[in-house]
């Protein structure tokens, strides 16, 4: 019986290391450019595998890369990801009420590895999700995360110093790339983003450019939120 189970068990880990193959390809070039920005930010490679070996979250790392990058403090850095993550209370708690019966510390560890993609996997699986099956998926996410962090570092150092120098600036570049397609759907968005940045521009004067950001991106989005809850989108 116990040889069953445990065939069973390693049966949906194969299945999830397939499932996550997709996601490790996917996190290739996000990686990569993560180890170069990385590079060009200041930070050692050791700093950097160790930013992606125990943070483990693309959003909440590129944040930071930004914050470290005009001197932001320990806390300031701390606090902020701890607002681009906690999305992943609601997810966790999602994907608790589907997974299989299993240790508190078993699903501790599948938890870190709990990305939106990871999410996204898992969630659409049919009936109960098994233990061994989130380990698959999360395995191929992380080890292709690190690595090619590993990768996107190694190259931004071959890169001419010119070059490595100007890389902070790919940083503001890429949040706005990403922020673009947002902008062109939804109205709440274009206003989200610019009453941030006003915010941060007037209290930038009074406070440290951590604390600014942060409280630019709280009060903009509560304003947005509670003030525009019924106009929509146009």
């Amino acid at each position: 019986m116990a040889s069953t189970v445990l065939s069973y068990q390693k049966t949906e880990f194969s299945r999830g290391l397939l499932a996550g193959s997709s996601i490790a390809i996917g996190y290739l070039p996000a990686a990569i450019t993560f180890g170069l920005l990385a590079k060009g930010t200041g930070l050692t490679f050791i700093e950097a595998m160790a930013m992606s070996m125990f943070v483990f979250a693309g959003a909440a790392q590129y944040m930071a890369l930004n914050l470290l990058a005009i001197g932001t403090g320990a806390f300031e850095v701390i606090f902020t990801t701890f607002i681009v993550n906690i999305r992943h209370l609601l997810m966790s708690a999602s994907v608790n009420e589907r997974v299989e019966d299993a240790h508190p510390v078993i699903k501790a560890c599948y938890s870190f590895g709990l990305t939106d993609e990871v999410f996204a996997v898992t969630s659409t699986q049919e009936g109960k999700v098994k233990t061994g099956f989130i380990f698959g998926v999360a395995i191929m996410a992380y080890f292709s995360w690190v690595l090619n962090t590993g990768i996107g570092y190694v190259v931004g150092s071959a890169l001419p110093d010119s070059l490595q120098q100007s890389m902070a600036i790919a940083l503001y570049a890429m949040f706005i790339a990403l922020l673009m397609p947002s902008l062109k759907k939804q109205r709440k968005v274009v206003i989200l983003a610019s009453s941030a940045a006003v915010l941060n521009s007037f209290f930038s004067i009074m406070l440290p450019s951590g604390w600014s950001i942060i409280l630019a991106t709280l009060f903009a989005s509560l304003a947005v939120e509670y003030i525009l809850p019924q106009k929509g989108d146009s």
